[in-house]
């Protein structure tokens, strides 16, 4: 299962496009359609840094980090309303 980062100021309607296709790249390319993770911050420059550490972890330490939140998986665009 592929997974993403996204980096918006617009939660909701950045999730929205991603599900729906609308921004190219990683998302679109291998079909990320579920939410399974996400953190709110104060600010995009504070957003972008805990990407770039994200990105740099492993990819047992990015399952441990959505498995802490959403153990089974669920689907928590909804959520973001």
């Amino acid at each position: 299962m592929a997974r993403s980062t996204l980096v918006s100021p617009r939660t909701y309607h950045g999730a929205f496009e991603h599900r729906e296709g609308l921004v190219k790249g990683f998302s679109t390319k291998y079909g990320c359609k579920i939410l399974v993770w996400y953190e709110l911050h104060e600010t995009m420059i504070d957003a972008i840094t805990r990407e770039k550490q994200i990105k740099a972890r492993s990819r047992a330490k990015k399952l441990a980090l959505i498995e802490a939140l959403n153990p089974v998986w669920n689907d928590l665009y909804e959520s973001l309303a």
